[in-house]
């Protein structure tokens, strides 16, 4: 049976009690930008939109958080906790996290060279996030960071 995301979002900030949900329509197309490296010399980012998180961390609070956590890329699936806004959607990730944060299949990859080297620590955040300004000028410039800091050429997006 389908999901009607954008019906099942609409309803879920209304009852939070928020104002109806402002989708983003992007101006213009995003820049391409070629690899500088072949995918096999290329250290790989992850990011998540999942709201997942590691065992011990601090979970993801609904409203407008822009947090960020870091999961180191050995930590085993069984430690993988999600907080999301969309609580509806975590049946499938709270049964196998791969489907979100498939670090058993990133880490094959690395292995068998396809992918240079994936980076230390795949990043998670929570994807329904409100305020489209916050995520602009929060979000953003702190994930960007966080993976200029661990030096990737490509980030993976794995949204939920």
């Amino acid at each position: 049976m389908p999901v009607r995301y954008i019906d099942a979002i609409t309803a879920r900030y209304t009852k939070l009690g928020y104002d109806p949900y402002r989708w983003v329509y992007a101006k213009e197309p995003p820049a391409f930008t070629p690899l500088a490296k072949p995918l096999s010399e290329t250290r790989i980012g992850v990011l998540t939109t999942s709201g997942a998180y590691a065992l011990g961390q601090t979970a993801f609070h609904y409203k407008d958080d822009t947090s960020v956590r870091a999961i180191p890329k050995t930590t085993p699936k069984q430690a993988i906790r999600f907080s999301h806004i969309t609580e509806n959607y975590l049946e499938d990730p709270r049964r196998d996290s791969e489907c979100v944060l498939p670090l058993t299949a990133l880490s094959r990859l690395e292995g068998e060279g396809v992918v240079g080297e994936v980076a230390d620590e795949a990043l998670s955040c929570m994807g329904g996030i409100y305020s489209q300004r916050r995520v602009r000028e929060e979000l953003i410039p702190d994930l960007a960071a966080r993976f200029e800091a661990q030096s990737v050429g490509a980030v993976f997006l794995i949204p939920m």
